[in-house]
């Protein structure tokens, strides 16, 4: 059985419902999905899903505590709510245990732009499938100081293999007990100085993947470049027909809205009228089943930078008794 997974809580639920709604409008509204809980914060996104007879909510307790207990024997550090907004992302590892023989997991800030046929037709030859550019910037992957490193893993495979938690393929049983175990014994051992200290669970899911040695591909490698896309909400070029984006002319696998952060989204949903790329097509599948609902705006729109520099102004002014 195959299936799309991704990972929430209510602070991210307007992204949530985006994500849902591009899959109905993409995909299909039967597509099986099934939503793992970042923490205990589910009560809006659960009362979502049951109206969606299509997704479920992992409710799988046994497994979500070994996650944890995985997350936590790995890179227990990581699982500190004050010092990493991403604590409870390793939760996506519920995957490897849930219903899906293969799946695509998708974080809750992406929308489906396109069949993932494709996806799942290379889950017949590979183990691991991704589509995006992060083997560019492997400093968010590893700790290129480590000495340890190039022992590790060389140079060739640290420039193309590694890869963006947001978006992958992958099938159920990849990391089994056995694999854990050997995964977390090399850790402990003194490969864990290799990884990135921050971004959550993503430096760690890489070293899973690599260090398992299970074969991967890259659509971002393996395409020519004529039929390459991005992925990223950072890239300004992509082009806007019918609420599907398009790289010089091929359709996007999936849009990323990275670096667009959650209370953005909610004040945006909420009707402030404020700037983020691609913002009437997240808007357009957030509201696809409510349209009326949507936020009009007939002004254009405000960006954060902007904002800030107003409030720091009125905050002057204020000291200078010359506003209220």
């Amino acid at each position: 059985m195959r299936g799309i997974c991704s990972l929430g809580n209510d602070v991210v639920y307007d992204q949530l419902v985006g994500l849902l709604n591009s899959i109905d409008a993409i995909l299909g509204p039967e597509t099986p999905v099934c939503i793992y809980p970042f923490d205990d914060r589910i009560e809006k996104i659960a009362a979502e899903i049951a109206k969606r007879p299509n997704v479920t909510l992992y409710d799988d307790k046994e497994s979500i505590q070994r996650w944890d207990s995985f997350m936590a024997a790995a890179a227990p550090e990581r699982l500190n709510k004050e010092k990493f907004r991403l604590y409870g992302a390793h939760r996506r590892f519920c995957a490897f245990d849930g219903p899906f023989d293969q799946f695509i997991y998708m974080d809750a800030d992406t929308l489906v732009m396109n069949s993932l046929d494709p996806v799942f037709d290379k889950l017949q030859e590979y183990d691991w499938v991704v589509y995006d550019f992060q083997f560019t910037d492997p400093t968010k992957i590893y700790n290129l100081q480590s000495p340890k490193l190039p022992e590790v893993f060389d140079k060739q495979r640290i420039d193309s293999e590694i890869f963006c938690s947001g978006f992958y393929g992958s099938k159920r049983g990849v990391f089994d007990e056995a694999t854990r175990n050997d995964l977390l014994s090399k850790l402990k051992a003194g490969e864990y100085e290799i990884l990135y200290p921050g971004a959550g669970e993503q430096p760690l899911l890489n070293y899973m993947v690599m260090g398992s040695g299970i074969p991967s591909y890259n659509f971002a490698k393996g395409l020519p470049d004529s039929q390459k896309t991005g992925c990223s909400a950072t890239s300004k070029h992509f082009e806007e027909r019918d609420h599907i984006l398009y790289d010089k002319g091929n359709r996007l696998t999936y849009i990323h809205y990275i670096g667009v952060q959650p209370q953005l989204i909610s004040r945006v949903c909420a009707g402030e009228n404020l700037g983020f790329p691609y913002r009437d097509v997240f808007l357009h599948y957030r509201y696809l089943h409510e349209p009326e609902q949507r936020p009009v705006f007939t002004t254009p729109p405000k960006t954060e930078n902007s904002e800030t520099r107003q409030g720091l102004i009125k905050r002057i002014l204020r000291k200078l008794k010359l506003t209220r």
